[in-house]
C-alpha cells in the first residue's frame, strides 16, 4: 500500500466514502437523505460533498436518483476501513483497551496514522483476517470477503448459532453484551421469542439471558453446524 500524500482525501472525505459503502451495501444508489442522516449532516451540505468527490472520481452520483462509489472511491473506502480495522485490533491485543472503547479511539487514529505504522501493526498481529468485533478487515491490495449472517433476532427457538459479529457502533451496547459474554465464538442457545415483539431469551455459558430486540438485532450469528461446516460467502469484493 503507497504511502499517504499531502494530497490524499481529507478526513471529511474518508468519513464519506465509509459511511457510502456502509449504506450501499444495503441500498445502491444511496440516497443523500439516508448520507445525511448517518452523518449528521445538512442535506445541503451533503450534496455538496457528493458533487466534489464526483469531481474527483470518487463516486458516480445521478440528481435525484442518488450515488455510488467508483472502483477508485471503493478502493479509497477499504483502504480506510482497513485502517480503522488493523488499529482496533493492534488496541485490543497489544494495548489492553476494552473492545467496547477501540472504535471512538480508532476514529481518530485511522486519519492521522501513517500507511507503513498501520502495516506495521498488522505485521505484528500477524495479519489478522478479522478485527475484534468480528468484521472483515480488507487486504492491503483492498481485498475483502464478506459473509452476510443474520441476525439473533431472526433465528427460531431452538437453533444453536455462534456469535460471528457484534455491531462496534455503540460502546454502551458493546459492554452490555461483554457483560453477557456474547462475543464473536460464542456458543448460544436461543431458547425462546417472546411473543408482541418481546425480548429473546437465550443461554450463554450455561446461563439464561434476556436481550432485547433491538440489541438482538446488532448480533450477527450462524448456526452452529454450518459454522462448523465453514460457512459460505455470500458476498464478494474483490478489488
Amino acid at each position: 500500500m503507497a504511502t499517504r500524500q499531502s494530497g490524499d482525501p481529507s478526513h471529511a472525505v474518508e468519513d464519506y466514502l465509509k459511511a457510502i459503502r456502509h449504506l450501499q451495501r444495503e441500498s445502491s444508489p444511496v440516497s443523500t437523505t439516508a448520507l445525511a442522516q448517518l452523518l449528521d449532516r445538512s442535506p445541503a451540505s451533503v450534496t455538496n460533498m457528493i458533487k466534489s468527490l464526483a469531481e474527483r472520481g470518487l463516486v458516480d452520483y445521478e440528481p435525484y436518483h442518488g450515488v455510488r462509489l467508483s472502483e477508485a472511491g471503493e478502493l479509497e473506502a477499504l483502504r480506510i476501513i482497513r485502517r480503522h480495522r488493523v488499529i482496533e485490533a493492534y488496541l485490543i491485543e497489544k494495548l489492553g483497551y476494552s473492545w467496547d472503547r477501540v472504535h471512538a479511539e480508532a476514529e481518530r487514529l485511522e486519519h492521522s496514522a501513517s500507511d507503513e505504522l498501520v502495516e506495521r501493526m498488522a505485521e505484528v498481529l500477524g495479519h489478522p483476517e478479522l478485527d475484534p468485533h468480528g468484521s472483515p478487515i480488507p487486504t492491503a491490495k483492498g481485498e475483502v470477503t464478506e459473509l452476510r449472517h443474520p441476525a439473533l433476532s431472526e433465528v427460531s427457538a431452538g437453533a444453536s448459532v455462534i456469535v460471528q459479529e457484534v455491531s462496534d457502533a455503540d460502546e454502551g451496547r458493546l459492554r452490555y453484551l461483554a457483560e453477557l459474554g456474547l462475543y464473536p465464538g460464542t456458543l448460544v442457545e436461543v431458547m425462546e421469542h417472546e411473543p408482541f415483539e418481546g425480548p429473546i431469551r437465550v443461554r450463554v455459558g450455561g446461563r439464561e439471558r434476556s436481550l432485547g430486540r433491538g440489541l438482538a438485532e446488532i448480533v450477527r450469528v450462524e448456526l452452529q453446524d454450518e459454522a462448523n461446516d465453514g460457512g459460505a460467502s455470500d458476498d464478494a469484493a474483490n478489488n
